[in-house]
C-alpha cells in the first residue's frame, strides 16, 4: 500500500503534542505501507530535521511556510470566508510538491494530519483518492471557547475563526472516508458539526519506556508544568497558576518550587520568574524528563483544552500525580482521569497541591499503578490504524470495480 502523508508540521523531533502524535503514526505506518511525506516547515531548525525523517519514510518533501507574507494574507482573509488558519499555513510550493509526489508514486490513500494541511486534499490530483483525516481535535470548538474567554477585538477574531473552521470541518469530514479524533468528546463535537461523517476515536499514547523513572521517586517540593509556552492556553494557564494559586501554596509550603518548563515562553510567562516566590521559567530544555523525575507532582491548569493533553500522559508515565483543570480532565482516558486530581477554583488547586507536597515520595509513587501506564503505549493506541487506512484504500478499489 502507498500512502501520501500530509502534515502541517514536520513529524520530528517528537517534542510537542502535534509532532508526538504524527511521529508515532508515521512510525506505525512505515511497517505496513510505503509512505511519501509532504510536510510544511516553519523555520530553518525544523527544515533541518528532514534528513532524519527520511529514515522512516520512503520519500520526504518539505515546503516552507513564510510568516510575514502569510500574516498579510491572513489580514486580507478577514474580509473573506477563509479560515485564518489556512491563510497562515499557506505555502506557494505545496501544489507543486503534491504534483511531484503523485507523479512519482500515485498513492492508494491520502492521510492528512490536521485540518491545517487538509484543503489540498480537496484539490486535483488528490480529490479522487480516498482520504483519511486525522483531525486530532476539533479546532473550531477551541476557538469558540477562546472567544468566550477573550476581550474584544480578539474575541471577534476567534469567533470568526470558529465559524469559518467549522464550515471547513463539516466539508472535509464528509469528504474523508474516515476522520480520526483523540477522544469520545471530540467525536461527539464533530458529529454535531458534520452529521453522517465517518468518525473514529484513536487515542493518544505515550512513550512509556522512555519516561519510566530510572530511580525511585525523589523527595521533592517541586511542582512542574510542561508545555510549549507560547501556545495561548498554556501561557494563560501558567499565568493564572502563578498569580492565583501559587501564593496560597507557598503559604502552606514556603519551600515549594514551581517549574514552568517549555519552549518559547511569552513575555508575560517569562515575567513570572521570581526566585523569592520559588517560580522558575526554564524556556526550551533539551529533555523534559529530568524535570518530571525530580518533581513531586505535575499540573495542567488549562482553561481551554481540546482532546488529550499529552503533558498529562507523560507525567503519569513518569510516575507523577497530576492536578488538572476540568477542561483537561474531560479529554483524558478514563483510567488516567481516575489518577488525577481535578480542581477548578484556585483554593481547590492550592489545597490539592499542598496535600500532594505533604506526601512522602513512596506514597506519591503508589498513586500511579504500572498497569494503567502500560495501557498507554502507542502500539496499543494505534492498533486499529492499519485497518482504518486499508479499508479506505479498499473503498476506492470497490468503487472502481462497480463504476459503469
Amino acid at each position: 500500500m502507498r500512502v501520501l502523508f500530509l502534515s502541517h508540521r514536520l513529524p520530528y523531533a517528537p517534542n510537542r503534542g502535534d509532532r508526538i502524535r504524527s511521529y508515532h503514526i508515521l512510525q506505525s505506518m512505515r511497517v505496513w505501507a510505503d509512505v511519501d511525506l509532504i510536510s510544511l516547515v516553519h523555520d530553518d531548525e525544523e527544515a533541518g530535521h528532514a534528513a532524519e525523517v527520511e529514515r522512516f519514510a520512503a520519500t520526504v518533501r518539505t515546503v516552507r511556510v513564510r510568516k510575514v507574507p502569510n500574516t498579510l494574507r491572513a489580514a486580507l482573509a478577514l474580509a473573506s470566508g477563509r479560515p485564518l488558519t489556512h491563510a497562515l499555513l499557506h505555502s506557494s510550493d505545496l501544489r507543486s510538491a503534491v504534483a511531484s509526489a503523485v507523479g512519482a508514486h500515485r498513492p492508494d490513500v491520502v492521510f492528512a494530519f490536521c485540518t491545517g494541511i487538509a484543503p489540498i486534499a480537496l484539490e486535483k490530483p488528490l480529490r479522487d483518492i480516498p482520504l483519511v483525516l486525522d483531525m486530532v481535535d476539533v479546532d473550531s470548538a477551541k476557538w469558540a471557547t477562546l472567544s468566550a474567554l477573550s476581550p474584544p477585538p480578539r474575541s471577534w477574531i476567534y469567533a470568526r475563526e470558529a465559524r469559518t473552521l467549522a464550515r471547513f470541518e463539516r466539508t472535509i469530514a464528509r469528504c474523508a472516508r474516515t476522520t480520526l479524533v483523540t477522544t469520545e468528546a471530540e467525536r461527539e463535537t464533530l458529529a454535531r458539526i458534520a452529521p453522517g461523517a465517518a468518525i473514529e476515536v484513536m487515542e493518544n499514547g505515550v512513550d512509556v519506556d522512555s519516561l519510566r523513572p530510572p530511580e525511585p521517586p525523589a523527595e521533592s517540593a517541586t511542582i512542574v508544568f510542561c508545555g510549549v509556552m507560547n501556545y495561548p492556553p498554556n501561557a494563560d494557564g501558567a499565568i493564572w497558576l502563578a498569580r492565583e494559586v501559587w501564593p496560597m501554596v507557598r503559604r502552606a509550603r514556603p519551600d515549594a518550587r514551581l517549574e514552568i518548563v517549555g519552549s518559547n515562553p511569552t513575555r508575560a510567562v517569562r515575567a513570572l520568574a521570581d526566585p523569592a516566590a520559588g517560580i522558575v521559567v526554564t524556556g526550551a530544555v533539551p529533555d523534559v524528563r529530568p524535570y518530571l523525575w525530580g518533581a513531586a507532582a505535575a499540573v495542567a491548569p488549562l482553561r481551554v483544552a481540546r482532546g488529550v493533553q499529552n503533558k498529562v500522559l507523560e507525567a503519569v508515565a513518569a510516575g507523577l500525580p497530576v492536578v488538572v483543570s476540568e477542561a483537561v480532565a474531560v479529554g483524558l482516558p478514563l483510567a488516567v482521569r481516575g489518577l488525577c486530581h481535578t480542581a477548578e477554583r484556585s483554593p481547590d488547586w492550592a489545597l490539592a497541591l499542598a496535600r500532594l507536597l505533604q506526601l512522602r515520595s513512596a506514597s506519591r509513587g503508589a498513586l500511579v499503578p504500572p498497569g494503567i501506564v502500560d495501557a498507554l503505549r502507542w502500539n496499543v493506541r494505534l492498533r486499529n490504524l492499519e485497518g482504518t487506512v486499508v479499508r479506505a484504500g479498499q473503498s476506492r478499489e470497490a468503487s472502481d470495480t462497480t463504476a459503469p
